[in-house]
């Protein structure tokens, strides 16, 4: 019998696949347990259409996180160190600080897991912080550092 995945099973395959099995095993176990549906040409055109419209949204997610990486890089957020003598800087700025920054000054909505800092900001200056917006979409915001 002919089953279309709605989870993933460990041992068949990932959701959304087509996979072959025995009829006791796809009507006790995999149909029961609402881990898949029998192939019916009514379920494979309801599967299609799923994957086309997953497909568009997807595309959409892809296209408004590269309209906005474009937005981003015309921005920039301006954080204060305090210094002692000879410009030496007392602590650092953190990826926290710099989301909260953003959240405060353009009102935008960036978590700090997003912001791809190696390590937190120890000088003044203008630093470029790479921004992950989606798997395939970085954008760059300015972070200007001044003297408090």
């Amino acid at each position: 019998m002919k089953v279309i995945l709605l989870e993933d099973v460990k041992t068949l395959g990932k959701k959304g696949q087509i996979v072959d099995i025995s009829d006791g095993y796809a009507r006790n176990v995999i149909i029961a347990k609402k881990l898949g549906l029998e192939a019916t040409p009514k379920n494979l055109n309801d599967l299609k259409l799923k994957k086309a419209n997953e497909e568009k949204v997807a595309q959409e997610v892809y296209e408004a996180a590269q309209a906005f990486a474009k937005d981003l890089e015309s921005k920039q957020v301006i954080l204060t160190l305090k210094t002692g003598e000879g410009g030496k800087t007392f602590g650092s700025v953190s990826s926290k600080e710099i989301s909260e920054a953003v959240k405060k000054q353009l009102n935008l909505d960036i978590d700090k897991k997003k912001l791809q800092l190696s390590e937190p900001i120890r000088n003044l200056g203008v630093t470029l912080v790479p921004v992950r917006l989606h798997p395939k979409v970085t954008g760059t915001l300015k972070v200007w550092v001044k003297e408090a």
